[in-house]
């Protein structure tokens, strides 16, 4: 089966380790896939605080942590869920076929503020 455009491909499955994140870019922009239990997740590789990676922080559950202040968000919703930040990050879509992964490089709408919209 191939993947519709414009989904890009970003890696192969067996490279993203369970409960990490790797950053990509795509399409210009930098965007962080997620392995969580075997389900993949994309949202945008930056805090909303501080231009800071998100995937060089920890994962913590469903969370990811920035190491740089240490705002959480909800990997599958992108909702931030603790200051500094008050922002959420965008989330992607994720096709995962014959083990590669790919991503829709336009990101979902999302709009609201910590622990709201």
């Amino acid at each position: 089966m191939s993947v519709p455009e414009p989904y890009v491909r970003v890696a192969a499955a067996a490279d993203i380790p369970e409960s990490k994140g790797m950053p990509f870019e795509v399409t210009g922009r930098r965007i962080a896939v997620y392995n969580l239990k075997g389900a993949f997740y994309a949202i945008d590789d930056v805090c909303t605080h501080e231009d800071t990676s998100l995937s060089a922080g920890p994962v913590m559950g469903e969370m990811v942590v920035c190491p740089r202040h240490g705002s959480r968000f909800h990997i599958p919703t992108g909702r931030v869920r603790s200051l500094p930040a008050i922002l959420n990050v965008a989330t992607y879509d994720v096709r995962v076929e014959g083990g590669e992964i790919y991503v829709h490089p336009e990101p979902r709408v999302h709009a609201g503020r910590i622990h709201g919209a």
